[in-house]
């Protein structure tokens, strides 16, 4: 082992000591049927909450797509008597917030207070009225449609979004995540579709509960049954299908902007996948860690074809992508492509080098307490465990399952989960 590499060992040993573990997380089902993952922690006066169902863009019909984001984008915004602006000014109130937001797989609604019993009990309250009984007004249906659509056609104008759009439009071809809302499918939507949307998917028994914070057990249990409680009874939406593969292939796009946007990828990983962890590793140093990483260094510095560019795998509920992005100009096109697609077919052949593992192992695990380092951090890390049913030690043993990556097992990833013969490319703006 040369120098560098035990200077690297070390380094990455001194990091496995200064990494804490997770924060202890307790985990409980309400009577009706929902999944409760809590953690306790006084340091802060505030409690904060975050509730997923099985909502998100996946779930959406053919024929109603942006059915899943109108729904979310509606649910506080009249509740139990309540209009908008009273149950904005009863957040201001309180001092807490209510945020949130909608993705392929779930929808959330994630609430911060204060931990004073008057001021959590009013806060949980009025969060418990707008789950259990949303009014999707009518003036506010038709205001929140009429600026989806607007924003949506403004995205269209735009290289990236219409790059973004072809690309999973490309790798899900048959999937609901390739399945996307267009200016037609908005303009369709009637608020009986969002009522619908709601009672069909909005059930006890497809939410999950994260609480972090300053609460007891027996409090949290309390409040977890109430919220539970308010949610519709409905049946547990099912998994979504497992997508096909594509085949290989290329779309190209025109556009008049001078800069071409590039994608490459598959998809590749869902959650709780094993192969996450070498897959993880292996990928800063192909493309995710920044200047350090080889598509940097090939495309970038050596040969000045863009100015970034990336690449990262989004485990979903199912199979999500793999992807390569960058810009560059209209007239590099086909040279970006194929170095791009050279540095990758070198990785998969051989794999990151010692000195890149131990790189890329340091910069991990040194760098996973910045994760955990608020109770905001805290909460989504555990309401992701919540939601895609994860290992309650996931957070603890993630330092640890970095480490022991090797090579070998890089390698082996990169192979099941990256074929070259279901790589697709998309590419707008070039010659």
């Amino acid at each position: 082992m040369t120098p560098r590499q035990l200077l690297l060992t070390f380094c990455l040993f001194l990091c496995a000591q200064l990494a804490h573990s997770g924060p202890r997380i307790e985990r409980w089902q309400t009577s009706a049927g929902t999944r409760v993952l809590f953690v306790e922690d006084h340091s802060l006066p505030i409690i904060d909450l975050q509730i997923d169902v099985a909502a998100g863009a996946a779930r959406d019909a053919a024929g109603k797509e942006g059915v899943a984001g109108l729904t979310r984008s509606l649910i506080d915004l009249g509740a139990d008597g309540l209009d908008e602006t009273q149950i904005a000014n009863r957040l201001a109130d309180l001092g807490a917030r209510l945020s949130g937001g909608v993705d392929l797989d779930r929808a959330s609604l994630t609430l911060r207070t204060l931990s004073m019993v008057d001021k959590r009990t009013s806060a949980f309250e009025l969060l418990r009225a707008i789950i259990a009984g949303p009014t999707f007004p009518a003036a506010a249906f038709e205001r929140e449609k009429a600026r989806s659509l607007a924003a949506l056609k403004e995205a269209l104008t735009r290289p990236d979004a219409i790059a973004s759009k072809a690309f999973w439009a490309t790798m899900y071809p048959a999937h609901p995540y390739g399945r996307q809302a267009t200016p037609e499918s908005l303009t369709a939507l009637r608020r009986e579709d969002v009522l619908a949307f709601h009672a069909a998917h909005y059930g006890a028994r497809s939410a999950t509960i994260a609480i972090v914070g300053d609460l007891s057990r027996a409090d949290a249990e309390t409040l977890a049954e109430r919220l539970s409680a308010g949610l519709p009874v409905a049946a547990a939406v099912g998994e979504l299908p497992q997508p096909q593969l594509p085949a290989a292939g290329e779309e190209r796009i025109a556009h008049p902007a001078a800069q071409a946007h590039l994608l490459i990828g598959m998809p590749a990983l869902k959650r709780g996948d094993p192969d996450f962890f070498p897959l993880a590793v292996g990928n800063y140093s192909l493309g995710g860690g920044g200047f350090v990483s080889r598509l940097v260094k090939e495309v970038r510095d050596k040969r000045g074809l863009a100015y970034s560019v990336h690449s990262y795998f989004l485990p979903l509920q199912q199979l999500g992508p793999f992807q390569i992005g960058l810009q560059t100009h209209k007239g590099q096109v086909a040279e970006a492509l194929q170095v791009t697609r050279a540095v990758l077919d070198e990785f998969l052949a051989h794999g990151p080098s010692e000195t890149e593992l131990l790189a890329a192992k340091q910069n991990l695990v040194g760098s996973f307490p910045l994760r955990l380092d608020s109770n905001r951090k805290i909460l989504e890390n555990v309401a992701m465990i919540a939601f895609y049913d994860l290992p309650l030690d996931y957070l603890d043993r993630y330092p640890e399952n970095i480490e022991r990556v090797t090579t070998a097992e890089i390698q082996a990833a990169f192979a099941r989960r990256l074929p070259v013969a279901h790589l697709v490319s998309v590419v707008v703006a070039g010659d």
